[in-house]
């Protein structure tokens, strides 16, 4: 095996992206930790790839598990080059119709989840000072819609303690990239999604949403492969990058309505100030 074959750790790996990542990054002649809730969906990757496979059945909710499937990683290959924290899903419902139980667990899986990951994998790749950190954000993590609110809450909090943990880790050669997708013909918005049960008060939103429609030039998931291994290649990672070709023109006009809305409030700004 090449001597500069690189050692992964990638979460929810069952499907959609995370799979198409460990795909990409074993075709090359990496190895890699493969996880997911049910084992049984990465029988094929190790059958194919044999040793360059850890297959590891994951929660990534608990804390103790996720302790434990990076130290069974870190021991099979002798440390972690990259690791993805993929694993998530869509909750679909206005704030109002959430329910405390859909809240908590969409907060745990895509937040703390990530974050339980980050913090086992940190302690070894900091001191063998080197290692990149790839957290699947979303344009939803910097851009916030009717009808899904706990999701990006999930990713904003996610997108807030990676910009924090790019800037701690960089003086030990750590790097951290948040990938920030847009729509893609994945099944995030199928069988993995939530709904939350639906008010009759919030019928006018969704009937606004619908007829909003949903862009037709959806990215194809198989492209994102080649652009992870470009990313985890490079010697000077972005901390942010989106994936898909109208992300750009979608996220500028957001933020240039926020600098007009900032910029309006200014005289009240200065006020509050006091002095």
């Amino acid at each position: 095996m090449d001597g500069d074959a690189k050692r992964w750790f990638i979460t929810g790996t069952s499907k959609g992206f995370g799979r198409i990542w460990a795909e990409a990054a074993l075709a090359r002649g990496d190895r890699v930790a493969a996880s997911a809730r049910d084992a049984s969906t990465l029988t094929a990757l190790g059958e194919r790839d044999g040793d360059q496979v850890l297959a590891l059945e994951l929660d990534v909710t608990d804390k103790a598990a996720v302790d434990a499937a990076v130290a069974a990683a870190e021991e099979r290959f002798g440390g972690l080059d990259v690791v993805v924290n993929n694993a998530g899903y869509g909750l679909f419902g206005a704030i109002e119709e959430v329910s405390e139980s859909q809240a908590r667990e969409q907060i745990e899986t895509n937040l703390f989840g990530a974050l339980w990951v980050t913090k086992a994998a940190l302690p070894r790749m900091r001191e063998q000072g080197s290692g990149h950190f790839l957290q699947v954000s979303s344009i939803g993590g910097v851009q916030a819609f009717p009808g899904i609110g706990l999701y990006h809450a999930s990713k904003w909090g996610l997108e807030a303690f990676s910009q924090s943990l790019a800037a701690e880790v960089k003086p030990f050669g750590l790097k951290v990239t948040l990938i920030e997708p847009i729509g893609y013909s994945t099944d995030w918005a199928g069988s993995s999604a939530v709904q939350a049960e639906q008010l009759p008060a919030y019928d006018p939103m969704r009937e606004a949403r619908a007829k909003g429609g949903v862009r037709a030039n959806r990215g194809d998931p198989e492209a994102t492969g080649a652009a992870v291994l470009e990313l985890v290649d490079a010697e000077e990672p972005p901390l942010r990058v989106f994936f898909g070709e109208w992300a750009l023109e979608t996220i500028r006009g957001e933020y240039e309505s926020r600098l007009e809305v900032w910029e309006r409030g200014q005289d009240l700004s200065r006020r509050a100030h006091g002095g």
